[in-house]
């Protein structure tokens, strides 16, 4: 154990031990692995959700006006 552990002890129900185990001799890990992985999971901060980004104005100032074109336009043009 490590110097930074803390020892605990849980009551889990037999089937629920008995899963546990096959599911670490599944992933090739131990069962406190397996435990610790999943409680750091349970307990990791939120993740902040990635909003768009509104801006007022283009990124790139162009020296030319803007021009309006249609999407027939555009095909006649070929651009696909």
């Amino acid at each position: 154990m490590k110097a930074k552990s803390v020892r605990t002890s849980v009551d889990i129900p037999r089937d629920l031990h008995r899963r546990l185990k096959e599911e670490a001799a599944r992933r090739g890990c131990s069962a406190r692995q397996l435990i610790v992985s999943a409680i750091e999971q349970t307990v990791a901060p939120e993740k902040k959700k990635r909003t768009r980004l509104i801006l007022e104005r283009p990124l790139l100032a162009g020296s030319r006006k803007p021009t309006a074109i249609t999407n027939e336009e555009i095909y006649e043009l070929g651009i696909p």
